[in-house]
């Protein structure tokens, strides 16, 4: 750094496809300082995700200030707000962060504490680094959304999960099966794709180029409690009416682009629900500290080793280039796992 209030970040004052040379650019910042319930952060790794790629390509968008995108991080605690009362300089965290305030691809980053986990203590920074978003979208989406509960018998109980070699339903499936004991069918078409879903706990995995609701009843299920989808709302949504068992619940993470028939799901009274990982921060809801806890459990689970890390690679250091490089990977679409950015130079 140039002086000590100053750090590096990388960020942009466009939002640009990645063919564009000024998309992401290396500058200098003044390094914020915490109040109320934030914490200063000094970070140490960042992982890459696709909403990165999405908001940083929102067309026709140019930013007030330098952008900084970024919301997966780990890191050091350095100084606190007057309100905190939960973390200390000197600790370990790992978060999510808010999509509404300046990102973590920066030295030095301002996060509330309500939003902030512990950082598993036997997990590298790039394998930590990969976990926050992806675990609270996927805890959220099942446990909250979808109503599974953890305390309940579910061996007989299946969850549908679209999109099971991406990320999200990679940790989802996980979390279905090995906390609450549900039958996992995923769908997905990458190459290598059955391996690795297998290796996160699904049961069977079926194509979701092909006809769905055939194959999984080929495999012998009358349909599925729960559905899960993580890719492509509008073009499987037909599907998911077919496949929801009576009085079940489907839960999406990704838009729709067309209007959705929910007509279709009025017969069998099947609820669909949203799950939008930054909606407690966004509008600072009363339960907004429900992510702190959900954090905590995460951070025990990957410690003890009951939950994995799913870090596909890690690039080194955190910079303009290898964040571009990064981002190209994750629209490539062919990535099983999270790509990490880690240390400074």
């Amino acid at each position: 750094m140039s002086n000590h209030n100053k750090m590096k970040a990388v960020g942009l004052m466009k939002n640009l496809s990645f063919s564009d040379d000024n998309v992401l650019k290396d500058f200098e910042l003044a390094i914020p300082k915490p109040w109320a319930h934030d914490l200063l952060v000094k970070v140490a790794a960042v992982s890459v995700n696709p909403v990165d790629a999405k908001v940083r390509s929102l067309k026709d968008k140019v930013e007030k200030e330098s952008k900084v995108l970024g919301y997966d991080a780990v890191g050091i605690v350095t100084a606190v707000g007057d309100a905190t009362r939960y973390y200390k300089p000197g600790d370990r965290v790992f978060y999510a962060g808010d999509i509404t305030r300046q990102g973590s691809n920066s030295e030095y980053q301002l996060v509330d504490e309500r939003i902030v986990g512990p950082a598993p203590s036997k997990l590298s920074n790039s394998e930590a680094a990969a976990m926050p978003l992806i675990s609270l979208t996927a805890w959220e989406a099942l446990f909250e959304r979808l109503g599974i509960s953890l305390a309940k018998d579910n061996s007989e109980k299946t969850l549908l999960i679209i999109g099971g070699s991406g990320s999200v339903g990679a940790i989802a499936t996980q979390m279905a099966a090995r906390l609450a004991g549900l039958k996992v069918v995923v769908t997905a078409s990458k190459r290598g794709a059955i391996e690795w879903c297998v290796s996160q706990g699904a049961a069977h995995v079926v194509n979701h180029h092909d006809d769905i609701q055939q194959q999984i009843s080929t495999l012998g299920y009358k349909g599925a409690d729960y559905i899960l989808c993580c890719s492509h709302t509008d073009q499987h949504f037909d599907a998911m009416c077919d496949i929801i068992k009576p009085q079940g619940k489907i839960c999406c993470i990704v838009d729709n682009v067309k209007p959705l028939p929910l007509n279709k799901l009025k017969p069998k009274s099947a609820s669909l629900v949203w799950e939008f990982m930054f909606t407690r921060a966004m509008f600072k809801t009363p339960d907004m500290i429900e992510q702190r806890h959900i954090l905590s459990e995460v951070s025990r689970l990957l410690d003890e080793g009951i939950l994995k890390s799913v870090l596909a690679d890690a690039y080194r250091p955190i910079n303009a280039k290898n964040l571009l490089a990064a981002h190209q990977v994750i629209e490539n679409g062919e990535l099983m796992g999270k790509l990490v950015l880690e240390d400074w130079l």
